[in-house]
């Protein structure tokens, strides 16, 4: 269960690496890369085949990051997510945020023995200030059904 102690502390970092993000620009991961940017993190863009990203050099791996990075937003479907949670704790990465789709109990359980700070099945941009209106009301929502982390 993802707590909102790791929800701050994932946050807390200010360079995130993104896996997950389209070539044609028209996916979530693409619309978190720029919403991040825009909030104020250092986002680097990871992906196998791709120069660039959003108009920023892209990794092609999270061994090859250009700097370190404090975490990695894990979009992409659940069958990939474990080998990029394991990517991530050989890369020494310590921390890693499995979108909501993201999520599987494998890949969870690669960040629990990996000693990984995880969040599962959120949303990033739910908690990553300021929160924009749509959602702000998803949070909301949550907060009213119980089910945003504690």
């Amino acid at each position: 269960m993802t707590t909102r102690a790791a929800v701050e502390e994932f946050l807390g970092q200010k360079t995130l690496a993104v896996v997950g993000a389209s070539r044609s620009g028209r996916g979530f991961g693409n619309v978190i890369l720029k919403e991040l940017r825009a909030r104020g993190w250092k986002v680097l863009p990871v992906h196998p085949e791709a120069a660039s990203l959003e108009g920023e050099p892209c990794a092609a791996s999270l061994a090859a990051l250009p700097e370190p990075a404090g975490g990695v937003i894990v979009n992409v479907p659940p069958a990939a997510a474990t080998r990029v949670v394991r990517e991530a704790a050989a890369a020494g990465i310590s921390r890693v945020w499995l979108q909501q789709g993201a999520q599987s109990p494998e890949a969870e359980q690669a960040a629990r023995e990996a000693g990984m700070t995880l969040v599962s099945g959120e949303c990033v941009l739910m908690f990553a200030e300021p929160v924009g209106l749509v959602h702000r009301f998803h949070r909301t929502l949550k907060r009213w059904f119980g089910t945003l982390p504690a």
